[in-house]
């Protein structure tokens, strides 16, 4: 749109960090067609309170198009508040995270650049929660349960590479074997629990059986969301 129409119209958001420079939490898109044209310069509205860009940045329509760029984002979000306000709970700032998954699974990408996240999300949403804690705390505390999750995608990759042996392919293999290791489809009644929910997968995934699973079991699982 820029290139046809030879104007620029919209102006970014950008916001002054401590060392000088600026970051837009609504514009990134722009500023790249613009780089990308040739721009030296750019119109911006500079904010001079960042705790608004943040909540601009999980507001705006240019969002990150997928889980992991998502995931990551929110952690760096959640790095940078926890300098800046060291003291206040992880709950506060619910509105700018979106998701407590998002902080989980953030933590598990920069672990594992290959994670795939969007196998767990599901399960995550339901039963992961935003912490009563400082938000430093809350981080250590995060750490701990992506150590789980990536603990628990081991075990499912190995009963991923069992499927494998036994010739059944499929870019579906690892949100199948997930959607048998959740115990939340058989739960009903009280909230279930982070550490309750993904022990118990842990378990299921250790002691998945590659043999009883049957082509025709699979081929139905391929409505689900695809590997990333």
């Amino acid at each position: 749109m820029i290139d046809r129409l030879d104007r620029f119209l919209d102006p970014i958001i950008a916001v002054r960090t401590d060392d000088g420079t600026y970051w837009t939490p609504n514009g990134h898109h722009r500023l790249s067609a613009l780089k990308a044209l040739g721009a030296k310069s750019i119109v911006a509205l500079v904010l001079p309170d960042p705790e608004l860009a943040y909540k601009i940045l999980a507001l705006n329509t240019e969002k990150a198009h997928n889980l992991r760029e998502k995931a990551l984002e929110t952690v760096r979000m959640a790095r940078d508040l926890a300098e800046k306000n060291a003291k206040a709970p992880e709950k506060d700032y619910a509105l700018e995270f979106e998701e407590p998954a998002f902080l989980t699974l953030g933590l598990c990408y920069e672990e594992n650049g290959r994670f795939s996240g969007g196998a767990y999300h599901p399960v995550l949403k339901k039963v992961d929660e935003f912490f009563d804690l400082a938000l430093p705390k809350a981080l250590e505390r995060r750490k701990d349960r992506a150590e789980k999750i990536l603990e628990l995608d081991r075990a499912v990759t190995e009963a991923v590479a069992a499927l494998k042996e036994r010739g059944l392919q499929s870019p579906y293999l690892k949100a199948f074997v997930v959607a048998r290791v959740n115990p939340l489809r058989f739960q009903k009644g009280s909230s279930p629990t982070f550490d309750a929910t993904v022990s118990k997968m842990l378990t299921s995934a250790r002691n998945f059986k590659a043999g009883s699973v049957r082509m025709d079991q699979l081929a139905r699982a391929g409505r689900a969301a695809p590997e990333e």
